[in-house]
């Protein structure tokens, strides 16, 4: 496949997503938060798949656009956990052979679970592994097909295949709220929702310790920010990829900042009032909705995935910040 700059994602690359990812991944529900902050906040369950993350959409599309040469070689790719379970699981449904790159100290739940689905894991440090994301390769992997986790096209189409749901169950949302790590879901979701209603919000969700989306947006270009690690381990770096900035500026109505304490907060309400477990990155969307960063109105917070540890979980649910 050639390699498309992630600014030419359109509406179509989504609709062709959509049809390709029919039943191989679930359309999940979306279901509206009771005392749920100033306006009518809805939530997106992506935390319900297989893997109980959107990465199985974005990593399923990518797969099954490979021809028959690329699926020999295997494939691989870097991610701190969710993206790795997601060409981890679409791998082993097709039976080819998967790596994964992640960052030393990637979260122990989330390495488990990439070695069960038969996958195997090179541990970098950060930056190295940071490094990997910015050059789209690692070269003692290859021949095998890298599947970047950002700002693949076929990645964020299949991301986008949620806006589409979106405005299917909410038609007359005024905005949604997207965790931002690199990119590659709010600017896939905002491709649909923006080509079919273009007046829709779409925001970028970040916390206070990683905040390059809100870095970029004050600069008017990606710039370098200072990262402090956090339980929200699914987002945050530290920059915006400077390919991803222009459809990032383009698509996305600016980014929604709230801090560690605010995440957990989000995550202690979805457990005891909505029997929901999310992991840090899907909380911040919540959090970001339940403190009306978007303005009134009705809103979808993305709960972008589930996998967080349970000593972590712990941790919030007896009222401490991680």
């Amino acid at each position: 496949m050639s390699a498309r700059e992630p600014d030419s994602i359109t509406i179509e690359d989504v609709q062709a997503a959509q049809k390709r990812l029919a039943g191989m991944v679930v359309r999940t529900p979306l279901i509206r938060l009771n005392n749920g902050g100033t306006g009518e906040l809805y939530l997106k369950l992506e935390n319900l798949q297989p893997i109980r993350s959107f990465k199985v959409r974005g990593a399923g599309n990518a797969i099954a656009m490979l021809d028959a040469a690329d699926l020999q070689t295997g494939v691989y790719t870097a991610s701190a956990g969710n993206m790795a379970q997601g060409v981890a699981w679409n791998a082993a449904r097709l039976g080819i052979r998967c790596t994964v790159v992640v960052p030393i100290g990637a979260p122990r739940t989330k390495l488990e679970a990439i070695h069960r689905l038969g996958a195997q894991t090179i541990s970098l440090p950060y930056e190295e592994w940071w490094n990997v994301l910015v050059t789209h390769r690692y070269a003692p992997l290859e021949p095998a097909y890298f599947i970047h986790p950002v700002s693949d096209v076929a990645v964020m189409a299949g991301n986008g295949t949620i806006g589409l749901e979106i405005l299917e169950d909410v038609p007359d949302v005024n905005a949604v709220l997207v965790p931002f790590g690199g990119g590659g879901l709010s600017c896939g979701i905002a491709t649909a929702i923006r080509s079919i209603r273009p007046e829709v919000r779409v925001y970028g969700c970040e916390v206070d310790t990683a905040a390059p989306l809100a870095a970029a947006f004050a600069a008017g270009a990606p710039v370098q920010t200072s990262r402090t690690a956090s339980f929200v381990d699914g987002i945050g770096s530290p920059a915006v990829l400077p390919e991803m900035w222009p459809p990032a500026s383009r698509l996305l109505a600016g980014s929604l900042v709230v801090s560690l304490a605010e995440v957990a907060a989000a995550i202690r309400q979805l457990v005891e009032h909505a029997a929901i477990v999310a992991e840090g990155a899907g909380g911040a969307a919540v959090a970001a909705g339940l403190k009306g960063l978007a303005g009134p109105g009705r809103y979808v917070a993305v709960v972008s995935g589930g996998n967080i540890d349970p000593d972590v979980l712990s941790t919030i649910l007896s009222g401490r910040v991680p």
